[in-house]
C-alpha cells in the first residue's frame, strides 16, 4: 500500500513539474516569428541593405562616372598611369554590387512580402530595384531586369528596359496611391520615416528623370511619360524638404574615405574651370582651398582652389596631393542625395524647352533649380549669381609640370544669367551646366546628361590610352560606356551576343548607348 501511494505522489509531482513546460522554458528575450511579423521585421530588415547598395565606391563610381563626368580626379598614377581614367578599363565591378547586393535580396524580400500580402513593401522593393538598375544601364546599356530570377534569363535591350521601368512605375504608384496612410515602412525608412506620400513623389520624379534621359532617342515616349509625371496628383520633389537622400547607415561617405583616408581623389580641373570662372560660391561648400604654393592658382588668387585634369599625365601621387580636397564637412555627413529638387527643376526647364504640357516656364524653372541648389548646400548669393551675364569658365594650367602638360583651353563660354532670346540649344547648355554643378556627389545622371546632350562642354582627357582591347576613343571624343563584365562574357557568351545585337555597335567603350544619339543637336 505504501509503495502504491509513493508511485502516485511521484506521478503527481511529475505532472506538476511539466505543467506549462513550454511557457516556462521560452526565452523571454528571443525574437519569435510572431514578433517579427508584428513589427514587419521579417520584411523590413532587408531594406537598409538594399538602399545602401544603390551607390558604388572607388572602383565602381569614383574611377568611373565621377571621373567621366569631371567631378573629381585622381592624383594617383594607378597601374603605371594607365587605367579607367585614361580610357583603359581596369576596374568594372558595379554590376556585381547591383546584382549580388540589391537585385538578389530584393527578389527574396518581394517573394516574402507577396506571400504575406504586404503590397506596399512589394512596391517599395520594386522601386528600389529601378533606382539601382536605372543607374547600372547607364554604364553598360542592355542589362538583366525583366527576366531576372526566371529560368529563361536574357538581357533587356535598352528600349525594352525603359518601357519596363515605366510600366513598373505605374504599378508601384498605384499601390502607393491606394495606401497613402500606410505606416508599415516607418521603422525601416531612414529617408522619409515611412511617409508613403513622399515615396510617391520619388516615383514621379524618377519617371521624369528617365523621360528626360530618353528624350532625344524616343521623344514621343519621353513626352508621354514626362507629362504623366508632371500631372500626377502625388506631385514631384520641388522642395529641399522632399529631397530623396539615402542614409549612409553609419558608414563614412565614400568620397570622404577616398579623399582623406586614402588620398586618391581631388577636385577636378573641370570643376575648377567652371566654378572659378563662373564665380560660383558653391565652390567653398564643395571643396577646400589648395594647400600648395599660391603661384599654383596665381591666375585666380581670389579663388584659391586647384584641380587635376582627368586622364592627366601623372608622375607621382605627391605631385598633386596638395590640390583641393573635398570640403572637410563631408567627413561627418550621414546621408547622400539621390534625387533633389534642383534636379527636378532643371528637368522641368528642359521639358519646357521640349514643349511638354505642364512643365511651366523654362527660365523660371532654371532659376528655381539654381536657388534650390544654393539652399541645399547652404550657400547665399543666388541673386547676384543668376544676374551674371559675363563670367565664363576659365582655361586651366597645371603648374606642377612645365610646359603645356595637362593644360587645356576651356571649350565652354556659357554664362549663368538666363537669356530668353537665346536658342533652345543655348538655353539647354545653361540648364545642363547648372544641373551638373548642382549634382555634385551624385555623378551618375550628370555623366548620362553629358553623353546625351554634349553639355557641359567638358575638357577632353589629356592622356588617352584606349586601344583595341576595350575600344578606341578618338582623341576628340569621350568614353561612351563600360564593357560587359569578363565573367559575363565567358559564362554567358550567347546572352552577351544577343545583348550586343540590340546595341549600336560592339561591346566596346566607344559604342554609344541608346539614349546617346550623337546627332550633334538636341532639338
Amino acid at each position: 500500500m505504501k509503495k502504491i501511494l509513493f508511485i502516485f505522489i511521484v506521478a503527481l509531482f511529475a505532472n506538476a513539474c511539466t505543467d506549462g513546460f513550454e511557457e516556462a522554458n521560452v526565452n523571454p528575450y528571443e525574437i519569435t516569428d510572431e514578433s517579427l511579423t508584428q513589427d514587419f521585421n521579417h520584411i523590413g530588415s532587408f531594406y537598409p541593405t538594399l538602399l545602401a547598395n544603390i551607390f558604388g565606391h572607388q572602383v565602381e563610381e569614383n574611377l568611373v562616372s565621377e571621373s567621366y563626368c569631371d567631378y573629381m580626379a585622381t592624383p594617383t598614377p594607378f597601374v603605371s598611369g594607365v587605367n579607367n581614367t585614361t580610357y583603359y578599363i581596369t576596374w568594372n565591378t558595379y554590376w556585381n554590387r547591383i546584382y549580388n547586393n540589391l537585385m538578389s535580396p530584393a527578389s527574396q524580400v518581394i517573394d516574402i512580402a507577396q506571400e504575406g500580402g504586404y503590397d506596399v513593401f512589394v512596391a517599395w522593393a520594386k522601386l528600389i530595384r529601378i533606382l539601382g538598375v536605372s543607374r547600372l544601364t547607364t554604364y553598360h546599356g542592355p542589362v538583366i531586369y525583366s527576366t531576372y530570377g526566371s529560368e529563361d534569363v536574357s538581357y533587356d535591350s535598352e528600349e525594352v528596359l525603359y518601357n519596363a521601368f515605366f510600366d513598373d512605375l505605374d504599378d508601384i504608384q498605384a499601390v502607393f496611391a491606394a495606401n497613402s496612410d500606410y505606416e508599415g515602412l516607418t521603422r525601416f525608412d531612414a529617408s522619409y520615416a515611412g511617409d508613403v506620400a513622399s515615396w510617391a513623389k520619388v516615383v514621379n520624379s524618377m519617371r521624369l528623370r528617365l523621360a528626360i534621359r530618353i528624350s532625344n532617342v524616343a521623344p514621343d515616349l519621353a513626352q508621354t511619360e514626362g507629362e504623366k509625371a508632371i500631372a500626377d496628383a502625388a506631385g514631384l520633389i520641388t522642395s529641399n524638404d522632399d529631397n530623396f537622400n539615402i542614409s549612409l547607415y553609419g558608414s563614412d561617405l565614400y568620397l570622404s574615405v577616398i579623399c582623406f583616408s586614402w588620398g586618391d581623389t581631388r577636385m577636378s580641373a573641370g570643376m575648377e574651370s567652371f566654378l572659378v570662372g563662373l564665380k560660383d560660391p558653391r565652390i567653398a561648400a564643395y571643396f577646400e582651398p589648395a594647400t600648395t604654393a599660391e603661384s599654383v592658382y596665381a591666375d585666380h588668387p581670389d579663388f584659391p582652389y586647384k584641380g587635376i585634369r582627368n586622364g592627366a599625365q601623372l608622375t607621382a601621387k605627391a605631385d598633386h596631393s596638395d590640390y583641393s580636397t573635398i570640403n572637410e564637412s563631408f567627413q561627418s555627413v550621414t546621408e547622400r542625395p539621390y534625387l533633389t529638387a534642383s534636379e527636378v527643376y532643371f528637368d522641368l526647364a528642359e521639358a519646357s524647352l521640349r514643349g511638354w504640357t505642364g512643365a511651366g516656364d523654362a527660365g523660371s524653372n532654371y532659376d528655381a533649380g539654381v536657388r534650390a541648389s544654393f539652399s541645399q548646400w547652404g550657400v547665399g548669393g543666388a541673386d547676384d549669381y543668376l544676374a551674371d551675364a559675363t563670367s565664363t569658365p576659365i582655361d586651366y594650367d597645371d603648374a606642377v609640370y612645365s610646359g603645356s602638360i595637362n593644360d587645356f583651353v576651356s571649350r565652354s563660354t556659357v554664362t549663368v544669367a538666363w537669356d530668353e532670346t537665346a536658342t533652345n540649344e543655348e538655353k539647354l547648355e545653361k540648364i545642363i551646366t547648372q544641373k551638373w554643378i548642382a549634382g555634385f556627389t551624385n555623378p551618375n545622371e550628370p555623366w548620362a546628361d553629358f553623353r546625351r546632350t554634349g553639355y557641359p562642354k567638358l575638357p577632353l582627357v589629356y592622356k588617352n590610352d584606349s586601344n583595341s582591347d576595350w575600344g578606341v576613343i578618338p582623341d576628340d571624343e569621350w568614353i561612351k560606356r563600360m564593357p560587359f563584365l569578363d565573367s559575363e562574357r565567358s559564362d554567358s557568351p550567347e546572352l552577351i551576343s544577343a545583348a550586343v545585337a540590340t546595341m549600336k555597335g560592339d561591346d566596346l567603350i566607344s559604342t554609344r548607348l541608346w539614349f546617346d544619339t550623337g546627332s550633334g543637336s538636341n532639338f
